[in-house]
């Protein structure tokens, strides 16, 4: 009803109204003009262009009348083009399929197998599921937290976590720090002393970062370093280049070849040692270190 309305109203409109209106229009749209490329359709007739672009095909008919011969039905229609690949193409083509074919799939099963071994495996790290002990010092007024971690003893929870895998013990500065201990003891740290030295290269204002490359190559990879790390010719090659032009990434090869060596070699052994099983028993520690409060 609204623009039935509407159209009566414009109908009543005299010639010099609607030409004013026309041109108010058109004054907007040269304001609010389309963007470059594109059809201005105030200045153009799309349908009108599209058919002086591609003109109608006609024929003379039995009755001298003119017929399109273009048939709209989509069965007549002309059937596009198809490019012959070429042999090049053609191999490309089996190799990107014979790759599809060697990838490694999990069965669905196996996936949702992993997720319930690693939910039930953190399950008692969230405390959504799991009430922490000691508890949550800001809720419960409880500070044996503060107060272990004063004692710089880790407990039983935490060690036993660093025995899910070696990014478990980097991300965890005690678990750093025992690591090391444990390197140390024999003589082999400079694995983790390199890594940790790249980790904080990473993080230092860019202005510093120059001169503390040139601090690391001089002391783990330059010919004759003190404590010389062990990697391959491909990673050194690489890291070599990038120290003549030093920046945060500098060291990104090497790092990786050693945390590869970390986690096949060290991390194992730092596992399987009496230093790791001794932290494991932390736990009675923690019941005497209760006590002790209790009382």
């Amino acid at each position: 009803m609204q623009a039935e309305a509407q159209a009566k109203v414009d109908k009543k409109r005299d010639k010099i109204e609607s030409k004013i209106l026309d041109s108010q229009e058109r004054a907007f749209w040269d304001v609010h003009r389309p963007v470059p490329g594109c059809v201005n359709t105030t200045e153009a007739d799309i349908k009108k262009s599209s058919r002086m672009k591609q003109p109608h095909k006609t024929r003379k008919s039995v009755y001298g009348l003119q017929n399109d011969i273009r048939s709209h039905s989509p069965a007549h229609a002309p059937a596009p083009e198809v490019k012959e690949p070429t042999e090049e193409e053609m191999r490309h083509q089996i190799q990107h399929w014979q790759a599809q074919l060697d990838r490694h799939r999990l069965k669905m099963s196996k996936v949702a197998e992993s997720l319930l071994s690693y939910t039930e495996q953190y399950v008692e790290y969230d405390p959504f599921f799991t009430s922490p002990e000691p508890s949550n010092p800001w809720i419960s007024d409880d500070i044996t937290v503060w107060e272990l971690e004063t004692s710089k003893e880790p407990g039983q929870q935490r060690v036993k976590r660093w025995g899910y895998g070696i990014n478990e013990v980097l991300k965890d500065p005690v678990g750093r720090e025992q690591f090391l201990k444990f390197l140390e003891s024999e003589f082999s740290s400079e694995n983790l002393r390199f890594w940790l030295a790249v980790q904080e290269v990473k993080k230092r204002p860019i202005r510093e970062v120059p001169t503390r490359v040139q601090e690391i190559w001089q002391e783990f990879l330059a010919p004759g370093a003190p404590s010389a790390i062990n990697v391959d010719s491909k990673s050194y090659d690489k890291t070599t280049q990038n120290v003549k032009d030093p920046g945060r990434y500098a060291f990104e090869d090497a790092q990786e070849h050693i945390y590869k060596l970390m986690k096949s070699d060290s991390y194992s052994r730092f596992l399987r040692s009496t230093f790791y099983q001794e932290l494991l028993q932390a736990k009675k520690k923690v019941n005497n270190w209760l006590r002790r409060l209790d009382v």
